[in-house]
C-alpha cells in the first residue's frame, strides 16, 4: 500500500444540561443532564469518508434490576459510509436518521444544533410515530435544474423492528425491505427557502405477530434564516392488516423563530405548535399518545459555541385529557 497516511479522525462534541417543572409529572423533574454526543468523521480517500455519531444518555432506571442497570444508555445512532461519485451521485450504507422528515436531518444529536429545547414530538428521538433510525442503502445528489437545485434521496433497508421506537440494527424481523423517496428543491431565487416531500413504504411485525403494512407520507416547506426561521412538516402514516381496514394517523408543526437585530442579536424568540392524531382503530400506534401542544420560548447565545434556553409548554393528550403546563430551561454547548 505504500507510504499513504493513516486517516486523520475528526472529533466533535456536543452537551446539555436542563432543568424542567412541570403541573402534572411527565418525564423527569428537577435537574437532568441531557445528551452527550460524539460526532466522529475520516476521510478514507478522496472520495470515501465515513461518518459516526455516538449518544450517551441518562437513565431513569439506573441501579434497578439484577444486574442493576447502568447509570447511561450508550448508542451509535449513526454511522455511514459514503462513496462521492460527484455532486450528482453519492452513494452510502449505513445506519442513518431516516431522511423522511426534515427535522431528522437537519438537526441530529446535540441540542445546540436546533432552536428548541426539545425536538417536535412526532420525531423526537425514542419515538414511535416516525422511523427515527433507517439501516440500509441510500443514494443521493444535487441537480441544478434551472436554479431549482433539486436534491433526491432514495433507500433501501430494514423497517422498524418488533418494537417500532427501534431500528432493524441486527436485522429486518421480516422478509420485507422499507423503502423511502425524499425529494427537495432550493430556489436560487428564494434564497433560504426549502420545500419537498418524501415516501416511505414497510410492513411492521409486531412482537405479538401480527403484521401491517405501513405507508408514510411527509412534506415540509422550510425558510432557514434567522429573521425569521419558518418550518412547517406534516406526515401522515397508513397502517393496513389483512382483510382489515386500514387506519391514517397524521401529525404536523409548525415553528416561528426571529433573531433579534442589532445589540440584542444574542436573542432569538420563538413559537411553536404541534398536534399528533392517531387514529382509534390503528393498533400498531395503540400505545403512541395524542397531542395538542404549544412551546413559547427563547434562545440566547452567549458564546458562538454555547447558548442557554427557556420554554413554557402547554398541552393536552386527546380529548377529555387534563391539560398539562410547565417550564423548562436548557444550557447547551459545543465542543
Amino acid at each position: 500500500m505504500g507510504d499513504r497516511e493513516a486517516p486523520t479522525l475528526r472529533i466533535s462534541g456536543f452537551g446539555d444540561i436542563n432543568y424542567s417543572y412541570t403541573k402534572k409529572v411527565e418525564g423527569p423533574r428537577g435537574f437532568s443532564l441531557g445528551q452527550f454526543a460524539l460526532h466522529l468523521a475520516s476521510e478514507l480517500s478522496s472520495r470515501v469518508t465515513v461518518f459516526g455519531e455516538l449518544s450517551f444518555t441518562a437513565r431513569t432506571d439506573a441501579g434497578t434490576d439484577t444486574p442493576p442497570a447502568p447509570g447511561f444508555n450508550a448508542e451509535i445512532e449513526r454511522l455511514i459510509v459514503r462513496f462521492d461519485h460527484s455532486d450528482e451521485l453519492k452513494v452510502s450504507f449505513g445506519r442513518y436518521h431516516t431522511p423522511i422528515n426534515w427535522w431528522n436531518t437537519a438537526y441530529h444529536h446535540g441540542a445546540w444544533l436546533q432552536t428548541t429545547i426539545l425536538r417536535p414530538e412526532m420525531i423526537q428521538f425514542g419515538g414511535r410515530f416516525l422511523p427515527v433510525h433507517f439501516v440500509g442503502g441510500l443514494i443521493e445528489g444535487t441537480v441544478p435544474a434551472g436554479g431549482l437545485n433539486v436534491s433526491y434521496k432514495g433507500g433501501v433497508g430494514n423497517g422498524r423492528n418488533s418494537v417500532i421506537s427501534r431500528a432493524g440494527d441486527a436485522g429486518d424481523v421480516n422478509g420485507n425491505r422499507a423503502w423511502l423517496v425524499n425529494a427537495f428543491a432550493k430556489p436560487d431565487k428564494l434564497y433560504g427557502l426549502e420545500f419537498g416531500g418524501s415516501v416511505y413504504g414497510d410492513r411492521i411485525t409486531l412482537a405479538n405477530g401480527r403484521e401491517f403494512d405501513e405507508q408514510i407520507v411527509g412534506g415540509h416547506v422550510v425558510w432557514n434564516k434567522e429573521d425569521p426561521e419558518i418550518i412547517a412538516e406534516i406526515a401522515a402514516v397508513r397502517h393496513e392488516e389483512a382483510n382489515a381496514a386500514s387506519t391514517w394517523s397524521h401529525a404536523f408543526y409548525v415553528l416561528g423563530a426571529y433573531r433579534l437585530k442589532g445589540a440584542a442579536h444574542q436573542w432569538k424568540p420563538y413559537f411553536r405548535f404541534e398536534h399528533i392524531g392517531i387514529d382509534d382503530d390503528d393498533a400498531v400506534f395503540a400505545t403512541v399518545p395524542r397531542l395538542d401542544g404549544a412551546t413559547a420560548g427563547v434562545r440566547y447565545d452567549f458564546s458562538p459555541f454555547a447558548a442557554a434556553k427557556a420554554e413554557y409548554r402547554t398541552w393536552t393528550r386527546g380529548e377529555g385529557s387534563v391539560r398539562n403546563h410547565g417550564g423548562f430551561l436548557q444550557l447547551c454547548f459545543t465542543f
